[in-house]
């Protein structure tokens, strides 16, 4: 174990729903068993899932039985490694994976129902932390601290659902809104040749991703039947991937061209969908559920992302004891 580290760390504790629920405590600074790392978390970064979470809306039914550490995404340096361990040493800085445990193809059921960082497994919302080794991924060496902490679930959801649509030069690719997700589907599209439809309510945020390389922008507030132009945006044709976020897969479909792949993500819309069975028969459109990805992934996109200098966008930064700030849009400029 390297000198220097503490007894006791901060940590934020979510005590029950809601934002007014969190609390920075002290707690003692683990120790790693055998085959765990110990390490210094340098950032963390805020997904859509944990505000679910915080709000209840993530699982019907959810309950805290204890108070728990939010939040799954983050970077450190390893500090100290308990016996056996080999993939790192001291001073590597590495990402936890966001499902512990999934190293390769399919997560198990246990794995995607109990062993998920931020709930039901203790966050990342704090200074230390211990993880199995095998159950981490070197940060890409053209990162920051806080450009790689983006990686574990946006980065990661994004990469698997264009590599699950079988991304490529010359298609067509729909992001929804200008979420994490949205905008790393943005970017790595833009990498693989692909043309990329942006749909927002927001005109600056649509300006915004005009600057980062989307070919056509939608203003869905303003047309909320924003499905056909897509279409006419593509030629007519519809987009070969949907990166779907929000939960409104009827007009998912209708934007999909014949042999189409939708990766069904989020639900930011609300968590029912009602869609004609012929939107998916007539033109062949596969639909799928996508839930981040393997450990091997992780590395495989990490490979990808600094040969390519790609850059996560970043929007602001927060101290720890301001976590509800981060996560309440209202707050975050106060």
């Amino acid at each position: 174990m390297t000198g220097n580290i503490p007894t006791i760390m901060r940590v934020v504790e979510a005590a029950g729903f809601g934002l007014d629920m969190l609390r920075v405590v002290d707690r003692p600074v683990p120790q790693p068993r055998r085959g765990e790392i110990l390490v210094r978390l340098a950032a963390a970064t805020l997904n859509y899932r944990d505000l679910a979470i915080l709000k209840g809306t993530y699982k019907p039914g959810l309950k805290f039985e204890r108070a728990f550490i939010p939040a799954s995404d983050a970077c450190g340096t390893v500090v100290a490694l308990g016996p056996d361990v080999t993939r790192f040493v001291v001073g590597d800085r590495i990402i936890p994976v966001f499902t512990q445990g999934w190293i390769s193809g399919l997560p198990t059921p246990e794995m995607r129902n109990g062993r998920q960082l931020g709930l039901p497994l203790d966050g990342v919302l704090r200074e230390y932390i211990t993880i199995l080794a095998e159950d981490a991924v070197h940060a890409p060496l053209t990162l920051t601290d806080i450009e790689a902490a983006t990686l574990p679930i946006a980065a990661l959801t994004a990469w698997t659902t264009l590599q699950e649509g079988r991304v490529k030069s010359g298609a067509w690719v729909l992001a929804m809104g200008t979420g994490g997700v949205a905008l790393f589907a943005l970017q790595f599209a833009k990498l693989a040749g692909a043309q990329v439809a942006v749909i927002s309510s927001n005109d600056e945020k649509l300006a915004r991703v005009r600057e980062l390389g989307a070919d056509a922008t939608i203003n869905y507030r303003q047309n909320p039947d924003w499905a056909p132009l897509v279409r006419k945006a593509t030629g007519g044709r519809g987009v070969d991937i949907v990166v779907e976020t929000a939960g409104t897969l009827s007009r998912s479909l209708s934007a999909a061209a014949f042999g189409g792949f939708v990766g069904v993500i989020g639900f930011t819309a609300g968590h029912a969908a009602e869609f004609d069975l012929r939107q998916l028969i007539g033109p062949l459109v596969r639909v799928q559920g996508i839930a981040t990805g393997s450990r091997s992934s992780f590395e495989g996109m990490n490979r990808a992302i600094a040969l390519h200098g790609l850059k996560p966008v970043i929007d602001q930064v927060f101290p720890l004891d301001r976590v509800p700030d981060a996560l309440a849009p209202d707050r975050r400029r106060m």
